[in-house]
This record gives C-alpha cells, sequence and structure tokens, in this order.
C-alpha cells in the first residue's frame, strides 16, 4: 500500500515539476522526496529561484560531477542529425561608431 502511494507522489511530482525519468533518477540518488521537489517549484515572485529540473542538475552535478543524460535517441536508428555551423559575416560600417 505505501508502494503505491510512494510512486503516486513520484509521478504528481513528476508532472508539477516537469521532469522526465532521467531527472527523477538523479533526485533519487540525491536523496530527495516527492515533497521537497514540490516545495522548491518556483513562485511568479520568486524570479531568481531556478526550475526544478535544473535545479536537480545542478545538485548533481555538485555532488558527482556529472550529469545523467536521457537515453532516448541515442540508438542507430534515431541518432542526432549533426548541427550545420551557421556562418557570420559581419560587414563593418564606417558610419557607426562602434
Amino acid at each position: 500500500m505505501a508502494t503505491k502511494k510512494n510512486a503516486q507522489a513520484w509521478e504528481d511530482a513528476k508532472k508539477r515539476c516537469r521532469l522526465n525519468n532521467t531527472d527523477i533518477q538523479m533526485a533519487k540518488e540525491l536523496g530527495m522526496s516527492p515533497k521537497s521537489l514540490l516545495k522548491n517549484i518556483p513562485a511568479p515572485n520568486q524570479k531568481w529561484k531556478a526550475p526544478v529540473k535544473m535545479w536537480i542538475r545542478q545538485l548533481y552535478e555538485d555532488k558527482f560531477g556529472k550529469v545523467l543524460h536521457n537515453q532516448h535517441g541515442t540508438s542507430k536508428k534515431n541518432k542526432p542529425k549533426k548541427q550545420e555551423k551557421s556562418v557570420v559575416v559581419e560587414i563593418p560600417d564606417e558610419e557607426l561608431p562602434f
């Protein structure tokens, strides 16, 4: 019974904090509870406070020295496409003071 309640609490925290499975795994490894995640959702007047997803990732990186990455899209079929480099050409304008 307690495991169903705990699983439901994690699902609720995942939905309300906009987390994925990797973020939940990092939070669990940090010893966080679903309640602590929900308590740290920034209010609209807390512009200084990072979103829960970024907060978890920063704490995990500080503690373990790396961040876990989501494993979706890394198979041979779904390899991420290479991004083309954009070229920026600056043309100096002699009329501008800078």
